[in-house]
């Protein structure tokens, strides 16, 4: 891969810090707005941070793992970073867009570059009509919540609660129940990735409802529209030897 210029941004975990501390004095930095690439350093929370940061300008981001799990990551070492980043592999990530209407008629609109999801905020099981494509699929499922992950999203959450691993190349989305009590063996749905989804949080004054895309979040909501965002998302890079798809295809055999 072509670059001139990097930057490297850092969690506030001490091993992230001590890491770019010395990646620094390593190698010529420039500030992140200045970079062709930017190395990020932590975890995945981290790293889905830094791609919603640098979203609308499409740097191309390559993390390295000084967090826990590190699905997102390239292995972490000091030496020939460069060299790394020359041959790192480019994955083009497609956005989620949530529309959100609250229960005082507002609207808000995020994007989300792992899932969308619904949760009960009371004691009270939601209760959720879904839409798909305008045509109602479930008049009501009575629920914890739902979702709708995008195939790099799917190892998340969605994996989690039973949904499907998607291959990164699927074009499709997981539609995924989160503790359903009713239907009671409704696993969810896997959608074509142009598919529209619609929630309509039924009893809304009493069985009140989040929404989350990502780090963003809303409360008391009344309807949310799912659909893939119409511009490419933000861009990932890998090792050849590390890369994102065979990570996903190593997720499905794992015990």
């Amino acid at each position: 891969m072509d670059f001139k210029t990097i930057a490297i941004v850092a969690s506030l975990h001490e091993e992230a810090q001590q890491a770019e501390s010395r990646l620094k004095a390593r190698y010529p930095i420039v500030p992140p707005e200045e970079a062709d690439i930017v190395v990020a350093l932590g975890g995945d929370g981290f790293m889905l941070q830094t791609l919603h940061e640098f979203m609308e300008p499409r740097t191309p981001i390559f993390g390295m793992n000084r967090g826990s799990v590190g699905f997102l990551m390239n292995t972490f070492t000091e030496d020939g970073l460069m060299e790394r980043l020359e041959r790192a592999e480019p994955i083009d990530l497609r956005p989620l867009r949530m529309t959100v209407e609250d229960i005082d008629g507002n609207t808000h609109k995020f994007l989300a570059l792992n899932e969308v999801s619904l949760l009960r905020d009371t004691r009270f099981a939601a209760k959720i009509r879904i839409f798909v494509d305008g045509i109602m699929r479930m008049e009501e499922m009575i629920c914890d919540g739902v979702l709708v992950a995008t195939p790099a999203g799917s190892t998340a959450y969605n994996n989690a609660v039973h949904g499907p691993i998607l291959p990164l190349n699927a074009e499709l989305l997981a539609l995924t129940p989160i503790s359903a009590f009713r239907p009671r063996h409704w696993r969810g749905a896997l959608l074509p990735q142009h598919a529209k989804v619609v929630f309509e949080v039924l009893d809304h004054d009493l069985r009140r409802v989040r929404a989350g895309a990502d780090f963003s979040e809303v409360r008391d909501v009344v309807k949310v529209t799912v659909e893939v965002n119409g511009t490419i998302g933000p861009q990932i890079l890998f090792d050849p030897e590390h890369n994102l798809e065979e990570r996903i295809i190593k997720e499905q055999f794992l015990p």
